[in-house]
């Protein structure tokens, strides 16, 4: 019953944040190359945050360099497997390049969203308050995640009912992975290493391989520099909740 009660909570925390970002990111009537690539940007700027001070400090302090390093090469190796399989149902013209956008990002997404969810369920195994606590910081900072997931694929002339159909796919691994950390209360430390760090690797690419030049793409103005900052300067916040 516990982790029936654990796999709930991490299940509403994790797909709630992202899909009222995704909601925002729908409403927002502002499609300008400007805007987009701002949010883009932000996005990037987000994530590069969490690999920083979130992912990969996790991941050293329960591992070795050695293992941080196979994970994140998993990780950037299963992205560009992804991003192939997508490139392959969608052409090169800019509408489906953000369409594209979009989706590699909500993949990427639920894969991190995987060793959140590790977090909630070992959180919850040691007390009730720790697990409620990365629950709520975990969806707080999973809102501007959705906003990055909603925009591309609106650009991309996406429907909004799927859009948020992808959006809930994505958080719902958090739910997943609050599952399987409240099972293995003693999990095996190098397994959430491999997690955190594949995580990571799985960021690190969305951030370099589409991200940051699709933004630069759409608009050469100072947008994408500022967002950029403001993403990671949040994201940095954020950790330290």
């Amino acid at each position: 019953m516990e982790i029936l009660k654990t796999f709930i909570l991490g299940l509403f925390f994790g797909t709630f944040g992202t899909t009222l970002g995704g909601v925002i990111g729908v409403v927002i009537n502002r499609n300008s190359k400007r805007f987009i690539s701002f949010v883009l940007s932000f996005a990037s700027g987000l994530m590069m945050s969490i690999i920083c001070f979130d992912l990969i400090p996790e991941a050293f302090k329960i591992s070795n360099l050695a293992l941080v390093i196979i994970g994140i090469i998993l990780g950037i190796i299963c992205m560009i497997m992804c991003d192939n399989i997508v490139k392959t149902k969608f052409s090169t013209d800019n509408e489906n390049n953000m369409l594209r956008t979009g989706i590699i990002v909500s993949i990427g997404l639920a894969i991190h969203n995987f060793p959140e969810g590790l977090a909630i369920g070992s959180g919850f195994e040691a007390s009730i308050k720790l697990g409620l606590s990365l629950a709520i910081a975990i969806c707080l900072h999973d809102i501007p995640e959705g906003i990055s997931m909603a925009v591309p694929m609106k650009s991309g002339g996406m429907k909004k009912s799927n859009i948020i159909f992808y959006i809930i796919m994505s958080g719902i691994t958090t739910g997943i992975g609050a599952f399987f950390g409240a099972i293995i209360g003693n999990i095996s430390e190098n397994i959430i290493a491999i997690c955190l760090s594949f995580a990571a690797g799985c960021m690190l690419y969305i951030v370099s391989g589409e991200l940051i030049p699709e933004s630069n793409n759409l608009y050469k103005g100072r947008a994408s520099s500022i967002g950029n900052i403001i993403g990671f300067l949040i994201g940095m916040i954020a950790t330290l909740f």
